[in-house]
């Protein structure tokens, strides 16, 4: 089994739970729910990208030696994760996933970071996967979005709101809202503000 792989790097989370944590991360190729803002537009496409076998994959990254590694995308479920997947754990590694869950869940993780878009509905098996909810606000209309499908998770998912990076307005949209709803709770991308990948 192949995938197609945009970049790989060794770095730290930046966002949510794990935020700080020694990271390293396979963004794969591929992604059909196209969000005006994305900030990976070049992951939009599955071809001109390099295909690697999960085994090569699980070798470079253990010789990293991260506390976790991260499938990211593009759209990572647009792939049959199960051979990446096991193949990471069969070299003792800890395994996440960052997904909008537009596509069918597959995959063996420790845990599942649940970023939805309105651009494209969730697929109905990914709600339960979910540890953490992340939800990019950039109005205030988004707000309504997040409650929305907060709903359709568990009650131990963890609930976040992310501004979007382009928009300033949004870190006041969601500070607001915060104050008010504290089952949510703030979301910022550390790495942008460190000037690290």
């Amino acid at each position: 089994m192949t995938y197609p792989i945009v970049e790989t790097f060794h770095s730290i989370q930046g966002e949510g739970f794990w935020v700080g944590t020694n990271a390293f991360f396979l963004r794969l190729g591929g992604c059909d729910v196209h969000c005006p803002w994305c900030d990976q537009k070049e992951t939009w496409p599955t071809e001109h990208h390099l295909q690697y076998k999960s085994s090569d994959l699980a070798e470079k990254v253990a010789l990293a030696t991260p506390a976790l590694v991260i499938i990211t995308g593009g759209e990572p479920l647009l792939h049959n994760l199960y051979p990446l997947t096991q193949a990471l754990k069969e070299k003792g590694l800890r395994v996440h996933l960052e997904t909008s869950g537009a596509h069918p869940f597959s995959g063996n993780f420790d845990w599942v970071t649940f970023s939805p878009k309105p651009f494209k509905m969730p697929d109905q098996s990914v709600y339960v996967q979910a540890d953490e909810l992340k939800i990019i606000i950039a109005t205030a209309e988004d707000l309504d979005w997040a409650e929305q499908i907060s709903q359709k998770v568990t009650s131990n998912t963890l609930k976040y709101l992310q501004p979007e990076w382009n928009n300033p307005n949004s870190i006041k949209i969601i500070l607001e809202y915060v104050l008010r709803h504290p089952q949510w709770r703030i979301s910022l991308q550390t790495h942008k503000f460190l000037g690290i990948q």
